[in-house]
């Protein structure tokens, strides 16, 4: 009796240590994924608004610059560790991690690894969120986005 309750009590601990496989996330948030191809971003990475920054106010038509640092920006269509490339979503949230980044009106990708944009809003408060995602469009998830709050003039 005391070798099988040894045995469990080994195969409990080798599979909570085994959780970290290749392919798969160390983060603990992360770790109900198993998805091929999907790494969780860098703890220390993050996304910018350059501009506009938060509560500023904007005319009708302006530009949006956005930044990215501990990743590097690459194209979608290839799965390449440590990359992605920018999502702007005009008043939603940021994406789960693991979820794919809708392509609809609310949701605009920059697939080629643009930085910036020009975009036309009607007057009025609204919400921009700047989120990360790999090349498949999987969202990095809140960590990997940003919101800020701006006025249309």
């Amino acid at each position: 009796m005391k070798n099988f309750s040894l045995s469990i009590l080994c195969l409990s601990i080798s599979a909570v240590a085994g959780t970290a496989v290749a392919g798969q996330s160390a983060d603990p948030q992360m770790a109900h994924l198993n998805i091929p191809g999907f790494e969780a971003a860098p703890a220390t990475a993050k996304v910018i608004f350059e501009s506009p920054k938060n509560h500023d106010v904007v005319t009708k038509k302006f530009k949006v610059k956005f930044g990215v640092s501990g990743m590097k920006l690459h194209p979608a269509g290839e799965l390449n560790p440590g990359t992605g490339h920018h999502h702007l979503i005009i008043d939603g949230d940021s994406v789960p991690a693991g979820q794919t980044v809708p392509a609809d009106a609310t949701h605009i990708h920059f697939g080629k690894g643009q930085t910036e944009t020009e975009i036309e809003l009607a007057p009025g408060p609204h919400k921009l969120t700047l989120q990360f995602a790999n090349g498949a469009h999987l969202s990095y998830g809140p960590t990997m986005a940003t919101t800020i709050d701006i006025i249309v003039k």
